[in-house]
């Protein structure tokens, strides 16, 4: 069966062979890259479970620099947004490995679709060579029944190029696709930073517990302060108001009792 695959194999033309090369290519470069992702994110958790400690020695530049943007934001305010600060300093500094996994995730696509169009090119150049010979399109060969096996030999060429592509592309396909099951890297990737989540979560300095009680305490006092000056405000308003219309009653008792001594 080897011989026959290879029989059919000598038939292809360059294109046709071109597209199985990129086929081959795609394939081998997903699997690859499938390799180097478990490898380097297998790295980065190994890097984090041996620092467990709060003033961790990381090796890892990503960790290095998530751990600091988190205590940085810790100072700044308090606390911190791991989760997004976390998908951030991935975003920024794993942009190789990010564009890689999408390699991955679209090589299963690709490996068809390359598949489909050595099909497609193979069987275009077969129906061509099939309208050659029954047009009697000979050329300059005399006799028709070399120039029918000639025909036929370049059309059996176009059908081993759709054949063989499609059956690299599906093989193509159904490797990836079982290798995504048994192994995700995307998976890999999620649990990393959810373990990296719960790290800072654990280890980073909380805002301490009096710092609350201590400013609701401030500002309750100087909200006290201002209430108490406020108080004082309005019992002076209400004396100079009391004064004054202790005043006006005198003056009236006044001017009563001067009109009582002129009558």
């Amino acid at each position: 069966m080897s011989n026959t695959i290879l029989d059919g194999l000598t038939l292809i033309d360059t294109n046709g062979r071109l597209i199985l090369a990129a086929t081959g290519a795609s394939l081998f470069g997903a699997v690859a890259a499938h390799v180097f992702l478990r490898a380097r994110y297998a790295g980065i958790e190994r890097d984090l479970r041996r620092n467990g400690d709060p003033s961790p020695q990381f090796e890892s530049p990503v960790l290095r620099r998530i751990v600091h943007d988190a205590e940085r934001a810790v100072q700044r305010s308090g606390e911190a947004s791991t989760q997004a600060i976390i998908e951030d300093d991935f975003q920024s500094e794993l942009k190789s490995l990010l564009l890689a996994e999408r390699f991955v995730r679209g090589a299963t696509g690709l490996v068809l679709v390359l598949g489909l169009l050595g099909t497609f090119y193979g069987l275009t150049m077969s129906i061509g060579k099939l309208v050659g010979v029954l047009t009697g399109d000979s050329g300059a060969v005399v006799d028709v029944s070399q120039a029918i096996t000639l025909g036929l030999t370049d059309a059996l060429s176009g059908m081993a190029i759709a054949f063989s592509n499609s059956l690299l592309g599906v093989g193509a396909a159904v490797v990836l696709t079982a290798l995504g099951i048994l192994n995700n890297v995307t998976d890999q990737r999620t649990g990393l930073m959810v373990q990296i989540e719960t790290y800072l979560d654990r280890t980073l300095p909380k805002s301490r517990p009096h710092d609350a009680p201590l400013g609701s305490v401030g500002e309750f006092n100087s909200s006290v302060a201002r209430l108490d000056t406020v108080v004082a405000r309005l019992e002076s308003a209400m004396l100079r108001f009391v004064t004054s219309t202790n005043d006006l009653r005198k003056v009236q008792l006044v001017v009563a009792l001067k009109s009582s001594d002129e009558q």
